[in-house]
């Protein structure tokens, strides 16, 4: 098998992203929470101002390897850094250090962006992803918890009332 080839996506490569988060959630048994579509990591993830990147792994003209990502900032380290949002291979590419090479490709990236960390979740399910950051060096932390909102709490949240003050008038 030849080595894959590593370089950033592109619009053409939606359609080949949105498949591999496909595989990824079927991976773990949560396909049926993908709503996305291919149309919207296009319409999200290319063009001015996009919300993501990603970095592919190629092996003979197919994607075998996604490592989606976005930018993130520490207030408290004062510094930027990376978000990883997914990472996946191909389940005929696993064990030979794809999934490593992808992170160290979005690694190489933000530091010459001036970034000085990485952040990912993993499911609280899938241990062997969790052995494989631990393996290369990422730490759990204990002190963090994410929280996440959406649906109809979301909406409600995204539609408070102006707040007036005590005559009733908008501040």
């Amino acid at each position: 098998m030849a080595r894959e080839t590593i370089r950033p996506a592109a619009a053409a490569d939606a359609d080949a992203i949105h498949a591999a988060l496909l595989d990824l959630a079927r991976d773990i048994g949560l396909e049926g929470k993908v709503s996305s579509t291919a149309d919207d990591i296009r319409r999200h993830g290319f063009g001015p101002d996009p919300a993501f990147e990603a970095i592919l792994a190629e092996a003979e003209g197919s994607v075998v390897g996604l490592c989606l990502f976005f930018r993130s900032f520490s207030t408290w380290k004062g510094r930027p850094g990376t978000y990883v949002q997914d990472l996946y291979v191909a389940e005929g590419h696993r064990g030979a250090g794809l999934a490593r090479r992808l992170l160290a490709a979005v690694a190489a990236l933000t530091r010459a962006r001036g970034g000085a960390y990485l952040r990912l979740s993993v499911d609280a399910g899938n241990a062997p992803a969790q052995n494989f950051y631990s393996k290369i060096g990422f730490e759990w932390s204990a002190r963090e918890r994410i929280h996440t909102l959406g649906g109809p709490a979301f909406e409600a949240l995204g539609t408070i009332p102006e707040e007036r003050d005590h005559h009733g008038d908008a501040r």
